[in-house]
Parts: structure tokens; C-alpha cells; sequence
């Protein structure tokens, strides 16, 4: 069989791969035969030049009447991008991972550098290790929007800035300096990065310690992967501070903003339960 060729979401083409399907569906949570019955499905019904986005909705949509918990983590990457239109719940929800990872964090804060001050989005320190880390992050609601060199650059000049402030003038140590996005890297960025020493952190990078996998690893997961709260439902607990799902269990009163019946109270913190539970994913990434 002669399989189409689809588009990206960053306007790049691609020969539809089902076994890519089927094993993007077994990282999110998927049985097998779940992962395999579903992607033959969608198989027999992609046309020349569908666009990624309608594969992976059709692909949730299915995996949503089988497993919502599976459907909400195949969901992830969709759910960072649904944190917006700001950047600061994205920034939020970072400070929350590495807090849950064992950092002190300190979000928006000012750093002293050589030659000017610099407000950095996160600055963290790691008692246990003895680790000073700041972190500049991008934000991008566009699912095909790379973080690109002239990012990396920008804050590359930035962190040398705060690196060569004299030690007895800063007033805040740090060892390093962090460049996160809620989507990926172009090619260069992370071919300067690699060369100039700026650490990067997307959605499938590094490969074997990517935001996915610290989010699987850590069970941080943006408030706005539970499918069964409507996107008006997600974005009021959002102005209310709720950033991510294990805080809606720790006090289940963060729902009562919403004023739901109990009935689907239930549904929610049962979805929020079963993703919470899903083991651990210890390599790749899921949604397209």
C-alpha cells in the first residue's frame, strides 16, 4: 500500500508512518492492540495532504472513548500550548515542575549583570546539590513555531552579561543558564547552543531528558490536559492560580470556582487520578 504523504505542522511534508502513529498512542498509555486497532483506523481514512493536526484529533478523539487519562497525556504537548495566550502560566507551570523536582524557585526575578540588571523568568537553587540555576523561557502558542538561533543568541548574550557581573556586586549566585520552550528548537539553535554552552529544554529535547519526559517522570501535567474540562472551565482555574493537575487533588476545593455538579466533580478527579497514575514514559514524546 502506497501511503500519503501529510503536512506538518510547521508547513513541512511527511509520508504518513501508522507504526510512528501507533507507537506515539503505546508512549501516551495505550495497550497494544488499543494503539494498533486505532491507527489502522486512521490508516484507511488519511488523504493526500491532510494536515498532521486533523491525524493527531481523530487519533484523541478515539483514544478519548477508550481511556480519557491515556487520551490527556497523548494531549500534552496540545494542553502546553492551551496555557496561553500569555506566557506567565507557562512560566508558572514550569516554576511548579521544578519545584516537584526539588528546586527552591523564584519566578520573574532580577539578576545583576555586568553591565545591566536582567529580570530572568524563573531563578532557582537545589539545596541538596548546591545548584544556582536562572532560566529564560519562550512561550508559543503555534504548535509549528521553532525557538530559533536569534533566540538563542539573545539569551546567550544575556546569561555572559549576568556570568561576568563580579561576584561581589550579584546578589544572587548562579552556575547556569537555561533556555525552555513549550515546543521545539530549529536546527540551529540547537547546533549554536551546543557549541556556546546554553542549555535548551523542549518538548522533545534533550532527547533523553526532555520536558515530556521530566513532566511523565515528575507527574506535572498542565491543569488544561483534563479533557473533561471545557477550555472556558480551564482558563477561569487558571486565573485562579491552578496551574496543574496534582494541585486540583491535593485540594479539591480549587474546583469549587467552577461551581459543577458533583457528578461531574467526580469525573474530573477521577480523569486527574488516572493520569496521575499512568507509569512513568522513560524515552521519546507523544502528540505529533
Amino acid at each position: 500500500m502506497t501511503l500519503p504523504t501529510i503536512v506538518k505542522a510547521d508547513g513541512s511534508s511527511e509520508i504518513f508512518n501508522p507504526a510512528r502513529l501507533a507507537d506515539s498512542l503505546r508512549r501516551a498509555g495505550a495497550g497494544m492492540h488499543t494503539a494498533e486497532r486505532i491507527a489502522e483506523t486512521i490508516t484507511a481514512t488519511v488523504t493526500p495532504g491532510a494536515a498532521s493536526k486533523e491525524i493527531y484529533a481523530r487519533a484523541f478523539a478515539l483514544l478519548r472513548r477508550e481511556a480519557r487519562p491515556v487520551a490527556a497525556r497523548y494531549a500534552l504537548r496540545r494542553a502546553l500550548l492551551e496555557l496561553g495566550p500569555s506566557g506567565h502560566p507557562f512560566e508558572d507551570f514550569i516554576s511548579h515542575l521544578y519545584r516537584a523536582e526539588g528546586w527552591r524557585v523564584e519566578t520573574r526575578k532580577i539578576l545583576q549583570g555586568k553591565c545591566v540588571p536582567h529580570e530572568t523568568d524563573f531563578y532557582a537553587s537545589h539545596p541538596e546539590r548546591n545548584e544556582y540555576l536562572a532560566a529564560e523561557l519562550k512561550y508559543h502558542n503555534d504548535p509549528g513555531y521553532k525557538t530559533d538561533l536569534k533566540i538563542a543568541l539573545y539569551v546567550k548574550s544575556r546569561f555572559d552579561d549576568i556570568f561576568a557581573c563580579d561576584p561581589a556586586v550579584r546578589t544572587c549566585p548562579i552556575d547556569r543558564g537555561l533556555l525552555v520552550t513549550n515546543t521545539k528548537f530549529t536546527s540551529e539553535a540547537i547546533a549554536y547552543a551546543t557549541c556556546a554552552g546554553v542549555e535548551l529544554l523542549g518538548w522533545g529535547y534533550p532527547a533523553d531528558n526532555s520536558l515530556f519526559m521530566r513532566m511523565s517522570r515528575a507527574k506535572i501535567y498542565p491543569i488544561t490536559a483534563l479533557t473533561h474540562l471545557a477550555r472556558a472551565e480551564k482558563r477561569l482555574l487558571i486565573e485562579q492560580g491552578v496551574i496543574a493537575v496534582d494541585e486540583v487533588l491535593e485540594d479539591r476545593r480549587t474546583l469549587d470556582a467552577l461551581r459543577l455538579p458533583s457528578g461531574r466533580i467526580g469525573k474530573i478527579l477521577a480523569e486527574a487520578e488516572g493520569l496521575l497514575a499512568l507509569p512513568h514514559q522513560p524515552y521519546g514524546t507523544v502528540s505529533p
